[in-house]
């Protein structure tokens, strides 16, 4: 075998970059899923300022898919291999939750959103009119933005990142980064009208558009926790995604008053309404939770999938969640097992109650 093949492992990357996304597998994923959706977004945000030709699809349909989808998907096969893969998947086709999740999600999130509004702006003066065209163009939008933009985006936020963040930082803490990390992954597309921006947009309004929409997003991603927590599903989380945005896009904008309907106004109208929903919401969920949003320290932080250290797979012998090496514990030392409670007994406890079982198995 010649130096270079040897330095090829089973998955097609070279071993100096799989164990530099190994050694700081965070890093690496934001930076794959920025740098991702921000090189495929560049042409379209372009456009918008008349430098090249391009169009919407590229700007809008891909840069979640070819960002925090992939990069989440990237980095779970050099975590974990196949394993982590599975695991990840696993995650996308978890459904059985329970009809109390769909209700809420499904029902109770526009609602709220609809009482946001109106504590925003006020009765309008003319409410729309709810028609066979109205939910339409709700159900086809909901199912566009799944595709699009909910399911693809959470493969990555709360798939992947997620739980290697709250294994780092806490429930709490690590929501917080990745709230911050996920509002901040949306600057470049605040250039284009599509959030206000453009060529004849006002700096300030924009900017205050953009710090409305930051903080909604880094509060907004406390539900989310708690929701992927209880189900472990990005399904879920997905839903809950885009059960927020739709409504936004499709009947919020026909409640507020007359001419701010498509204004960069009117939609900073909407993100204080959205902000007053998931604020209340947010302060809710970590006062009931205390903090912990739904997430035990039993929790694995991600499925081990550690290979066979023969096979030179990249993803042996590495912890999950940090990508760590981990030391292999010897099979000569005892290992304590916490009880039904979480506590683990004290070391002379353990080491009486393995040797009555010894002891009882040697009588046997």
């Amino acid at each position: 075998m010649s130096a270079s093949s040897s330095r090829i492992q089973p998955s097609g990357l070279p071993h100096g970059v799989r164990a530099s996304l190994q050694r700081r597998p965070l890093i690496s994923f934001f930076v794959l899923a920025y740098g991702f959706s921000w090189l495929v977004s560049t042409p379209y945000i372009l456009s918008v300022w008349g430098a090249v030709q391009s169009n919407w699809l590229t700007g809008f349909m891909l840069k979640q898919w070819v960002g925090p989808a992939l990069a989440g998907m990237i980095m779970a096969g050099v975590i974990g291999g196949r394993p982590g893969l599975r695991d990840l998947r696993q995650k996308g086709r978890t459904w059985r939750v329970g009809w109390p999740w769909y209700l809420a999600i499904l029902l109770g999130v526009p609602v709220l959103l609809l009482v946001g509004v109106l504590a925003v702006s006020g009765a309008p003066a003319s409410p729309p009119r709810i028609g066979l065209e109205l939910v339409g163009s709700y159900v086809l939008y909901f199912v566009l933005v799944f595709i699009a933009v909910g399911f693809p985006e959470d493969v990555g936020w709360r798939g992947f990142a997620l739980p290697r963040l709250q294994a780092r930082f806490g429930p709490l803490a690590g929501t917080l980064v990745l709230g911050l990390l996920w509002a901040g992954w949306h600057l470049p597309f605040f250039l284009t009208p599509d959030h206000g921006g453009g060529p004849q947009a006002d700096p300030a309004t924009v900017a205050t558009n953009f710090a409305l929409f930051s903080a909604m997003v880094v509060l907004m991603a406390v539900p989310f926790s708690f929701v992927f927590n209880r189900t472990r599903s990005v399904l879920m989380t997905a839903l809950l995604h885009t059960a927020i945005d739709t409504p936004q896009a499709v009947w919020l904008p026909l409640l507020l008053p007359v001419g701010l309907e498509n204004s960069a106004r009117g939609e900073a109208r909407l993100d204080l309404a959205l902000l007053l929903v998931v604020g209340v919401v947010a302060v809710l969920v970590v006062a009931l939770t205390r903090g912990r949003l739904g997430w035990s320290a039993t929790d694995p932080p991600a499925r081990t999938v550690e290979s066979d250290t023969t096979t030179g797979s990249i993803g042996s012998g590495c912890h999950p969640a940090t990508g760590r090496t981990q030391v292999p514990r010897s099979s000569s030392i005892p290992t304590v097992s916490p009880d039904s409670a979480g506590r683990r007994p004290p070391p002379y406890r353990s080491m009486l109650s393995r040797g009555g079982r010894e002891a009882a198995s040697w009588t046997r």
